[in-house]
């Protein structure tokens, strides 16, 4: 798994086009049919797409991209980074056909890409675990999602007072056009970030920061806590103080005991083009989902399946 940055693009392929921006509105429906979605042939020929957006998605993205232009090279898709807020933006201005997202889109942003014309549906490639990471020399090994809260907001400052050595805490974080900067806020600070934090462009230079720097801590996708073993150490995490989840624990995923989980979102400009539906429908394939899987995050559960299924379906 390769987990870098920065503007990707699948095969050194051109991005061609400017799609024109009609059709109407999709509301996710989780109580829609599962199954393994099949249409994964294209029925047109050629088409481009384009993708931007989440930093925690763009090397799945690409790679899901790859595999799809192998088989079907009369379609060209240009993937790349620069953050989930960003991603929704280029939707929103009608630049783009897909915006990746670790995060939900609000409300907010809907009613801008209304008002400009365009018209949004919801679509879930795969889950992720927030990961929360410490230095492999550092001994605290668990912290409830409080202390973490209370660590990220400036109120706990030194290691000392969560069990750890006479240390100051530094810390590390994403920039606020991140999905993973949004969600994690949400999830474990419910307050704003403290001045401090160190504002990093992406999981990999998280992960690489606290690798070098024993007082450190950060937040990065689970995919990015794997490659990085052996370089940074997990914290499990508790909302109650008594039992400790990690991240790659599967059935805590799955049973929703993780507090920190969370849909990997795309976000897509309606009406879709045959070759738009075509690669949504790859991704959520067997292979497709096998590639996410490659890639350190976890397949769709039933309810993602069907958000999902919805919106290939409704057209």
């Amino acid at each position: 798994m390769r987990m870098k940055k920065s503007y990707l693009s699948v095969l050194g392929l051109i991005l061609v086009g400017v799609l024109v921006l009609t059709g109407c509105s999709s509301t996710p429906n989780n109580n829609a049919n599962t199954g393994t979605a099949t249409n994964t042939s294209p029925t047109q020929t050629g088409g481009s797409i384009v993708i931007k957006g989440s930093d925690t998605e763009v090397n799945t993205v690409q790679a899901l991209a790859e595999a799809f232009h192998n088989a079907h090279p009369e379609i060209n898709i240009s993937v790349s980074g620069g953050g989930s807020g960003s991603g929704i933006a280029a939707i929103i201005n009608g630049e783009i056909d897909i915006a990746d997202a670790s995060r939900e889109i609000t409300q907010d942003e809907l009613n801008q890409a209304k008002a400009n014309g365009v018209n949004i549906g919801t679509f879930i490639l795969g889950r992720d675990g927030i990961t929360v990471v410490v230095n492999p020399s550092n001994p605290v090994t668990k912290l409830t999602l409080d202390q973490i809260g209370k660590i990220y907001r400036g109120e706990i400052t030194n290691w000392k007072d969560v069990g750890g050595p006479n240390m100051a805490i530094t810390l590390y974080g994403r920039q606020n056009n991140s999905g993973t900067y949004t969600l994690f806020r949400e999830l474990a600070l419910k307050g704003d970030y403290s001045p401090n934090m160190r504002s990093m462009n992406g999981n990999s230079d998280i992960a690489n920061a606290v690798a070098q720097d024993k007082s450190g801590i950060g937040y990065i996708g689970v995919g990015y806590f794997k490659e990085a073993q052996g370089k940074v150490n997990e914290v499990l995490i508790s909302t109650d103080g008594k039992t400790y989840y990690s991240s790659t624990d599967m059935n805590a995923i799955d049973s929703k005991l993780y507090p920190l989980e969370r849909p990997l979102y795309q976000y897509v400009k309606l009406p879709m083009t045959q070759a738009m539906k075509d690669f949504l429908a790859f991704e959520l394939s067997d292979q497709g989902q096998k590639i996410v899987q490659d890639n350190g995050f976890y397949a769709v559960g039933p309810n993602e399946r069907a958000t999902s299924e919805t919106l290939l379906n409704q057209q």
